[in-house]
């Protein structure tokens, strides 16, 4: 058994030898995206759903319009909005099916996924892969000592914030005073 300062030193080069693999020109791609919608829709299952709500506060944080879906007060997507499709399988079958439909509206689709050959991969018009284990354990997939999809959804959250920072500094120049006046005050 491992002592606990071997177990979180593990994770943490597991996260960052990920890290290091991801394509960042499709991450600041994804920033793009962000930057041209109209609105953003950010959806996810699970604990990545977990994920796409913490980069939902932090983009609107930033200034931009975002919506998580399946949340009551989510409006209409429509043409010029983007539908972020969070899936470390990408194949999770009620966001596959919301990605579609969003695409027939006429709404662009940003998947984060860690299956490049997925059908969400597939279905998108831009894709960030992350080289990361999923709970499905598939053979392209690296080892990990982590349980599940932990892998997946810790380097999501990474790289979707390098995403808004990115955003932020190319687009927004939004100072930490702005984005403080954005928090919320009914704490």
């Amino acid at each position: 058994m491992k002592n606990m300062n071997e177990i979180i030193d593990t994770v943490g080069k597991e996260i960052t030898g990920v890290l290091h693999q991801v394509d960042s020109e499709s991450v600041q791609r994804l920033a793009e995206e962000l930057n041209n919608a109209k609105r953003i829709f950010v959806d996810g299952e699970g604990r990545t759903g977990l994920m796409g709500k913490a980069f939902a506060m932090r983009l609107m944080h930033a200034g931009f319009p975002v919506y998580v879906v399946g949340e009551t007060i989510t409006p209409s997507i429509a043409a010029g909005d983007l539908y972020v499709a969070l899936s470390g399988s990408g194949s999770t079958g009620g966001t596959y099916t919301k990605a579609d439909k969003a695409r027939e509206v006429g709404a662009r689709v940003a998947a984060v996924t860690a299956n490049p050959e997925s059908p969400l991969s597939q279905l998108a018009d831009h894709a960030v892969y992350l080289p990361t284990a999923t709970k499905k354990r598939l053979a392209h997939e690296p080892d990990t000592i982590q349980p599940l999809g932990n892998q997946f959804d810790q380097t999501l959250h990474l790289v979707l914030d390098a995403s808004i920072i990115f955003a932020m500094e190319a687009f927004k120049s939004t100072s930490h005073e702005e984005l403080k006046q954005q928090h919320t005050n009914l704490e």
